[in-house]
């Protein structure tokens, strides 16, 4: 089923949880993919996806976040891209002052385990004093119609902001500060897990604001958040293979500044490959390809020379 069919599918039954019942079609839903068809979802220059009226009634989504969030609420949902194992739901609540929340809807077992475990993450970070790193506050979270919703702040994101390069000072801070954080019973170093250009942007004050703590843990290797971030930089312009090799011969200049070794940089970002091809092993999902391809033989290149 080609990419467009998936989409189409994914957004009937997406609407269908979120909007059960009929009655005005106030909610909208941005549909921002290339491939979907222009006559559903035309391109205008604010945003790659023209919205898209979708019913609404009683005993919706948008009833259950008014009660939640204390005010009325009206909603923009955003569908991911289909590849994605944690693809989810997205809204917009909107209150009648401006943007309210983005709200994030566990639809599948997988996703609500992230979701419950980002709101955990989320509620551990609100107690500790950070320095660099904004992350959004928890401003619900709960059940509705057998879906985990969570309700996040905005971050204060100034326009272009995800589009600008963050400096690398200010991400050896981030990845530092993440790095070190006093989480209970933490063995080795905590990550975020998803550290990727898209997850981050420089805030107005020069700290960093951190999305999609989703992936958030503990027990790695200092600088797996560097390393996440150069391979998924390299990736934008590369296949998986050659980003693997390119980001194993970055190894140093990208790790050199956390005080690793040479040795200690390639081996950091060959347990990070190794353990990115486990997570998706774990997700049931390969974007990258069959790690035989794109992983082994990295790997198997650099135990030929020990």
């Amino acid at each position: 089923m080609n990419d467009t069919r998936v989409r189409l599918r994914y957004l009937t039954r997406t609407v269908g949880l979120l909007f059960p019942s009929e009655g005005e079609p106030r909610p909208y839903s941005l549909l921002p993919h290339r491939t979907f068809p222009r006559r559903l979802a035309p391109r205008a220059w604010w945003h790659p996806g023209r919205k898209v009226l979708v019913p609404s009634g009683d005993d919706t989504i948008e009833t259950y976040l008014s009660q939640a969030l204390g005010t009325p609420i009206r909603v923009v949902l955003h569908v991911r891209p289909p590849r994605r194992a944690n693809r989810k739901p997205i809204l917009e609540a909107h209150a009648r002052d401006g943007l309210a929340a983005f709200v994030k809807i566990g639809d599948t077992p997988r996703v609500r385990d992230l979701v419950t475990h980002e709101a955990r993450t989320l509620a551990m970070l609100a107690d500790i004093p950070l320095k660099t790193v904004v992350a959004p506050t928890v401003l619900h979270h709960g059940t509705w119609r057998g879906l985990s919703v969570l309700a996040l702040s905005p971050l204060p994101v100034r326009r272009n902001a995800r589009a600008t390069p963050v400096p690398g000072r200010l991400l050896v801070e981030a990845v530092t500060e993440i790095g070190h954080l006093p989480v209970p019973h933490r063995r080795g170093f905590a990550w975020h897990g998803d550290f990727a250009p898209w997850n981050i942007a420089r805030a107005a004050d020069g700290r960093l604001l951190v999305w999609d703590w989703e992936r958030f843990g503990t027990g790695v290797p200092f600088g797996f958040d560097a390393v996440h971030h150069l391979f998924h930089r390299l990736l934008r312009r590369n296949g998986p293979a050659t980003t693997a090799r390119a980001c194993l011969a970055q190894a140093l200049p990208a790790l050199a500044p956390f005080g690793l070794s040479a040795a200690e940089a390639k081996l950091t970002v060959i347990r990070y490959l190794i353990a990115l091809a486990d997570r998706h092993a774990a997700d049931g999902h390969a974007p990258l390809g069959p790690p035989e391809r794109w992983l082994n033989p990295t790997v198997d290149f650099q135990e030929l020379l020990s």
